[in-house]
């Protein structure tokens, strides 16, 4: 006969101290997704440009031009600019380096408030030149 083995359980997200770099990583994976998604919106966008179509291409301006729509392009530039940095964060981690624990906190402090500031900036040079109306 064979005996049940006892084996420990896995440790799940209600066993671990939640830390910025684990928050990070998981939304690294989230505007991973998110691109995909925005990566649609820009498709559109080109689709209806290669057209030659005026009515599609003023679609997809209304759409892009309404609150609801730059919100979505303001966080699909915020996902671009996060996914970017914390990339970098990661690769620097596949070269062996940053592991300490505060060079781990400096890189996840400036992948996020990173992020931030280069959308603002975008957003703000995009309004300056008059790329935005």
């Amino acid at each position: 006969m064979t005996a049940r083995i006892e084996r420990p359980l896995s440790p799940h997200m209600q066993v671990y101290r939640w830390t910025l770099t684990m928050a990070l990583s998981i939304v690294h994976r989230a505007t991973g997704i998110a691109l995909y998604v925005g990566t649609l919106l820009l498709a559109w966008w080109l689709i209806a440009a290669a057209s030659g179509s005026a009515a599609a291409y003023s679609n997809v301006q209304a759409f892009t031009g309404s609150i609801i729509g730059r919100l979505v392009v303001f966080g699909y530039t915020w996902a671009l600019m996060h996914h970017m940095l914390s990339g970098v964060r990661h690769f620097v981690w596949d070269l062996g380096f940053g592991f300490k624990a505060n060079e781990r906190e400096a890189l996840t402090w400036a992948a996020l408030i990173g992020g931030i500031v280069l959308t603002v900036l975008i957003w703000i040079i995009a309004y300056a030149i008059g790329g935005i109306r």
